[in-house]
């Protein structure tokens, strides 16, 4: 037998470390925020145990819970006070997101990135406006083109607001294009796009639905959310935000489409990002309260994994406690 080649001599403690080929910090992730506008006290969400949403005067001290783990970056989530078909209350000034992110700007040094959507804001929970939304067949679609439009309003609202990065997460063709306008037409030539690139319609959201009251009240949407069968139009996607400008790619989720985030690693230089999304947090805490795996071990393991695929930024729930171990 020939044991030349024994790959275990650079498994030792010493040389362990010295020769790991991926890196994890806490400078790598983001946290979520929820902030809601319907509550004056934290309430705990159920389906995704350790997070809450909290009142509009205490998510600075949310946000500072946060970086005193060492995450400096935050995406803010919001839940309005009142809903309707077009979801005004996503750009109105005086809007969740507008009122925390001045907040947080003005008291903290978190970056703070924006999430762009309607889905939060629309009485029937979808991410544009609607054919018809008096209707409720499964036929029904979002007007794209109608809907830029407010992606852009949202997007400037935001950025007016102190946001320092917007995401916009709707799937909607043209959307980066659409928000790059609105923004430098405002004077925010400086704020970048974190686009939602690639986002699947997944079975993993549910737990995130339940955080932000944003789950659609009819039908799916699987009309403007990618099939969990495709990789390659995942790329289209991709190459299609690149030339609108988009500066940093997200694949939404990231466990299952890991092929999805080395893909785009490795055809673009843009950075990555990764959504580690509620059902992935959720799963994992599952499993743990059953006693069936280490959550510490499993949730590093599985950070880990998205980093070593490519991904350069990873937005997950496990952000606060990961970086407590790092």
């Amino acid at each position: 037998m020939d044991l030349t080649h024994r790959p275990r001599r650079l498994r030792r403690d010493g040389i362990r470390s010295l020769v790991s080929e991926v890196d994890l910090s806490a400078s790598d992730l983001i946290a979520p925020v929820f902030v809601d506008a319907t509550t004056d006290e934290r309430r705990p969400i159920e389906s995704m145990p350790g997070h809450e949403r909290v009142p509009v005067d205490e998510a600075v001290t949310r946000v500072e819970e946060i970086r005193e783990t060492g995450v400096e970056a935050v995406v803010v989530f919001g839940i309005p006070d009142a809903k309707d078909d077009q979801g005004t209350r996503a750009w109105a000034d005086d809007g969740v997101v507008q009122r925390a992110v001045r907040a947080i700007t003005a008291e903290t040094d978190a970056y703070v990135i924006t999430d762009v959507c309607l889905c939060e804001y629309t009485d029937h929970g979808h991410c544009g406006l609607l054919e018809d939304t008096a209707a409720e067949e499964p036929e029904l679609t979002v007007r794209n083109d109608e809907t830029l439009d407010l992606l852009g309003k949202i997007a400037t609202s935001h950025a007016e607001a102190g946001a320092e990065m917007v995401a916009p997460s709707g799937m909607m063709d043209g959307m980066v294009g659409a928000i790059r306008e609105a923004l430098d037409a405002d004077g925010f030539t400086d704020v970048p796009i974190m686009s939602y690139a690639a986002k699947y319609e997944s079975a993993f959201y549910g737990p995130f639905r339940d955080a932000a009251d944003g789950a659609p009240a009819f039908g799916d949407r699987r009309h403007y959310q990618m099939d969990p069968a495709n990789a390659r139009e995942a790329m289209r996607e991709v190459a299609l935000d690149v030339e609108q400008g988009a500066d940093v790619l997200m694949v939404k989720p990231a466990l299952p489409y890991l092929d999805v985030v080395s893909a785009i690693r490795e055809e673009y230089d843009h950075p990555v990002a990764a959504y580690n999304v509620s059902g992935e947090y959720a799963m994992l805490h599952a499993a743990a309260e059953k006693g069936w795996l280490d959550l510490e071990a499993a949730a590093y393991e599985s950070l880990l994994s998205i980093k070593r695929a490519g991904a350069d930024l990873i937005l997950t729930y496990f952000a606060e406690d990961v970086a407590d171990r790092l």
